[in-house]
């Protein structure tokens, strides 16, 4: 791509003097100033400033290894656990849900992110199994922010909340109650936003518990939703042995899925 150059001149008011000859008046249309060479002796003359396009090519690979971490983990208490290796990875709809939690914090101006916010997250990403679960059973995103609103109250109009809001002692519990539960079962695969979902209900003194159970989810409600997950693990599973064996399958096995 061509560069683009810009030559600067610093013209001082000493370099400005009558020119001899010609000399016009104030209503003349030609200046009546000229320069003098010898008035322009400065570092600064003929100083190139050189204008090039940034290479957002070479950023990108060089914030790639801090993209990767966010998109595999969240936040943990655990921090033992943190360098083990067999810790599964968090789904991409659990990243963007833990993201769109944070944000809706801000929005509602609370200094931490809560089991509440998380609950919001869940229903702003608005794709996985563990939102359409919730929207079957009439708990939507209006609701939950109306019933946060309810419960904690509106933080006051000039406070800012932080660019990433601190996770409350239990948000970060469900976070990890999530990623206990995937350990224990033995299965294969990534730690879902329905494991994120189970997290919060199983908080009974948090908000985003309480939320839910003002709005109807309960015992019953959380053993569904553990199976609805299963099961789409399973056909999730099987979708991709049958790519594996047969690619010319990949659309007749996505509109079953």
């Amino acid at each position: 791509m061509a560069s683009h150059t810009l030559s600067a001149i610093v013209i001082p008011l000493s370099a400005l003097q009558p020119s001899q000859g010609n000399y016009s008046s104030a209503s003349s249309p030609l200046l009546p100033w000229r320069l003098h060479p010898t008035n322009l002796s400065t570092s600064c003359v003929g100083r190139q400033l050189l204008i090039r396009p940034t290479n957002f090519k070479n950023l990108a690979s060089k914030r790639r290894p801090a993209i990767a971490t966010v998109l595999f983990s969240l936040p943990t208490a655990k921090t033992d656990r943190a360098s083990n290796e067999k810790i599964p990875n968090w789904s991409a709809r659990a990243i963007k849900s833990f993201a769109m939690a944070e944000l809706e914090a801000r929005k509602l101006k609370y200094p931490n992110t809560g089991t509440e916010a998380l609950l919001m997250g869940i229903l702003v990403e608005g794709t996985s199994v563990a939102a359409k679960f919730l929207r079957a059973n009439g708990i939507t995103l209006f609701k939950v922010r109306e019933e946060t609103v309810n419960l904690l109250g509106k933080s006051d109009l000039y406070f800012f909340s932080p660019e990433h809001p601190p996770l409350t002692e239990p948000a970060q519990r469900a976070l990890d109650w999530a990623v206990d539960q995937k350990l224990k079962s033995g299965e294969s695969g990534e730690i879902t936003t329905a494991h994120l979902l189970l997290g919060i209900w199983s908080e009974k003194e948090s908000a985003g518990h309480k939320i839910l159970a003002s709005l109807g989810f309960n015992d019953e409600k959380a053993k569904e939703l553990a199976k609805s997950e299963t099961k789409e693990r399973i056909i999730s599973f099987c979708i991709l042995q049958t790519v594996e064996y047969d690619p010319s399958l990949l659309m007749e096995a996505a509109d079953t899925f």
